[in-house]
């Protein structure tokens, strides 16, 4: 709840920095290449930045919990001439059928949900045979660097939960790669497929 309210508050001023913020666009943006199939499912999509840079190629579906950011995306997509299924909901609890989408995106919002085990095992749940989860996140730097290391304990102390991520991952049956793509080491790109 505690995210949910802060994000009412900021979340024109959000949409305004990652729309300004070249080092912010220039993390999302890494997901691109990485998108694969038809269908594609953005798991807090927020205002839909991302979003506006590939629903013209896909089949599109987004969830988002926090109405005032549902409503900017919707915005967005509408400001570009793009369309996408979007609807409010929580990733714990995904709306959607099982093994139904080629790629699910996530990006910079994993280390807020409160279960981490229910989150991921959806995001799996939804994903065809052999799909591709593409995830970015804080986490700590492989060779823990000093300042990588101070700027996740930073996003720790405003609340995310940094997970031990390779735990994660293979417990929920998937094969991944770790790229470090910003922040010090700090910001990981994780492409993981469903086994």
């Amino acid at each position: 709840m505690g995210f949910d309210q802060t994000y009412t508050r900021i979340a024109k001023i959000y949409d305004i920095a990652v729309k300004v913020l070249p080092i912010w666009k220039t993390w999302l943006k890494r997901v691109l290449p990485h998108i694969r199939g038809r269908r594609v499912l953005e798991v807090s999509f927020g205002t839909g930045y991302l979003m506006t840079h590939y629903a013209d190629r896909f089949d599109v579906y987004g969830i988002e919990l926090n109405a005032r950011m549902f409503s900017v995306a919707m915005k967005n997509l509408r400001h570009v001439r793009l369309s996408a299924n979007l609807q409010q909901g929580t990733v714990e609890d995904l709306p959607y059928e099982d093994g139904i989408f080629d790629t699910v995106v996530n990006t910079m919002a994993f280390s807020g949900y409160p279960d981490g085990t229910k989150a991921m095992a959806e995001m799996r749940r939804v994903l065809t045979s052999g799909g591709r989860l593409v995830l970015i996140d804080i986490n700590y730097p492989a060779d823990r660097n000093w300042v990588g290391t101070r700027l996740t304990r930073c996003w720790q102390l405003a609340g995310d939960i940094i997970r031990d991520m390779h735990q994660m991952l293979t417990a929920h049956g998937f094969d991944y790669e770790d790229i470090e793509i910003g922040g010090f080491g700090s910001v990981h790109m994780y492409i993981c497929h469903r086994n």
